[in-house]
């Protein structure tokens, strides 16, 4: 499910529009239909699949007879003993659930984006707790509720992404990890699974904010008895800030292709702003290193001889500048 070549919904100029009205799986797919696949099917893996799980949602749909939230109930939350998940289809909310925010410069917050959740039928519509999460992954692995061909295909370790895990063999613990992450407006998760010492880390937050999958791994380290670097916030003062600000323009191998990113300095913060206007804050850790709260990667500004900035290191990615300005 992470190598369909289906376009991705996600990225289609109105997909903000739909996140404002109730979808069903078939609306969903009704967006996508038609277009051509981005490659054979199977073939390679691109990036996080959406829409190919909105058209799973649908297809359980055609062959249950029962809504994705009706069918996902019975087949799965039900016999699971999942007591406090379910799937949101815009329908009246639990009082208890939580309310999602997101980052508001370098240490604030602000209301999450409002959505509809069954625009994400398939993909991001499940809520759930960590215990909840916890039995699901200790069915999932140790459970007599799947057919071994099924839970064979789902751990399979020969490709590193599978269905609904990325897996592969990890350095930092010694043996095979099976992980997933995720955001949603106002929310991000991470689950981890090590089997060699049957090790299960969830983390649920209701900050739209990648800080869950950093936190995941450390938990488990702690867990593990293995070691773990201390989250220290620097400082930064504001000669470095005026002197940190350009445009930097990066590769085709970057996360957004060949983009063009600015850092600028707003209100004593410093930011990176994408070429869709989206803005990180950055949040100083040493000189020159800091940590873009959105996406919890590291950022290093590397200077030339007279101190000036001359790229930008956005995890394991180069940028060059292309034009410095002032402020």
């Amino acid at each position: 499910m992470q190598r369909s070549g289906l376009p991705d919904i996600n990225a289609m100029p109105d997909y903000d529009e739909v996140l404002q009205q109730h979808q069903t799986a078939e609306s969903l797919i009704g967006h996508i239909q038609g277009k051509p696949l981005e490659f054979e099917p199977g073939t390679k893996f691109v990036r996080e699949e959406h829409s190919a799980y909105n058209l799973l949602a649908l297809i359980i749909e055609k062959k249950t007879g029962l809504t994705f939230k009706e069918a996902v109930r019975q087949l799965v939350f039900e016999p699971f003993g999942l007591a406090h998940s379910g799937i949101d289809d815009d329908a009246a909310r639990a009082a208890e659930m939580a309310k999602g925010y997101a980052p508001e410069g370098t240490y604030g917050l602000k209301p999450g984006k409002t959505i509809h959740w069954s625009a994400k039928t398939g993909n991001a519509s499940a809520f759930t707790t960590a215990s909840d999460q916890r039995l699901w992954v200790q069915e999932l692995f140790h459970g007599g509720k799947l057919s071994a061909t099924a839970r064979d295909a789902i751990l399979d370790t020969s490709m590193r992404v599978g269905y609904g895990w990325m897996r592969g063999k990890s350095e930092r613990f010694g043996g095979t990890a099976y992980y997933m992450n995720g955001r949603a407006p106002g929310f991000a998760s991470f689950v981890l699974y090590l089997p060699e010492s049957d090790t299960t880390v969830v983390v649920l937050s209701n900050i739209y904010s990648s800080a869950t999958t950093k936190m995941g791994y450390d938990i488990a380290a702690i867990a593990l008895g293995l070691p773990h670097e201390e989250f220290t916030v620097g400082t930064i003062g504001a000669d470095s800030l005026k002197s940190s600000v350009g445009d930097f323009q990066f590769g085709a191998d970057f996360y957004q292709a060949n983009a063009r990113v600015n850092l600028r300095v707003e209100g004593g913060e410093l930011f990176l702003v994408w070429p869709s206007g989206d803005r990180s804050a950055l949040i100083p850790m040493k000189s020159d290193q800091f940590l873009d709260r959105s996406y919890w990667e590291e950022v290093r500004i590397e200077r030339g001889a007279k101190g000036q900035p001359i790229a930008l290191v956005y995890d394991r990615f180069r940028g060059e500048l292309v034009h410095e300005t002032r402020q």
